[in-house]
């Protein structure tokens, strides 16, 4: 049986800072110095390391392409839905006579009153449109518009 290596020893010169940092937190672990900075040097030359770190960039690099996907999707919702009330109002609405546009206007903030009112609502209670509108449903579109 081989017996183990005998560690070397390494003067090192530190920063006055780095140091006091050093002696805190080794008192915080209860560990001798030596111990951390050894620690702290392996895991420097480490490889793992640059992988370890990489792989955690790379996870939160997915996770915010899926938020910015899932964005992209909410505000495509958004437009389309404004858009597709928009021109079924427009072609929907007859002008009003002017005696009766009058009386629309009058009542215009407290119709926008109440709009906001129950937009708050479902904002606050639920289910949200696009909770309601599948994620595949792009797919099932452009395959039906392929056929027509």
């Amino acid at each position: 049986m081989a017996a183990p290596m005998k560690k070397t020893q390494l003067s090192v010169y530190l920063d006055p800072e780095v140091m006091k940092t050093l002696s805190a937190y080794a008192a915080r672990r209860e560990q001798p110095m030596s111990l951390i900075a050894e620690a702290a040097i392996a895991s420097f030359l480490s490889p793992d390391a640059d992988e370890r770190r990489e792989a955690a960039i790379a996870k939160r690099l997915d996770q915010q392409d899926r938020r910015l996907a899932r964005l992209e999707r909410d505000v495509g919702i958004c437009v389309e839905t404004l858009a597709l009330f928009v021109r079924f109002w427009l072609t929907t609405t007859p002008p009003l006579p002017e005696p009766a546009a009058q009386a629309a206007r009058a009542q215009a903030g407290a119709r926008y009153d109440n709009f906001v009112a129950a937009l708050g609502r479902r904002l606050n209670q639920g289910p949200k449109l696009r909770q309601e509108i599948p994620d595949d449903i792009q797919e099932s579109f452009s395959n039906s518009d392929d056929t027509q």
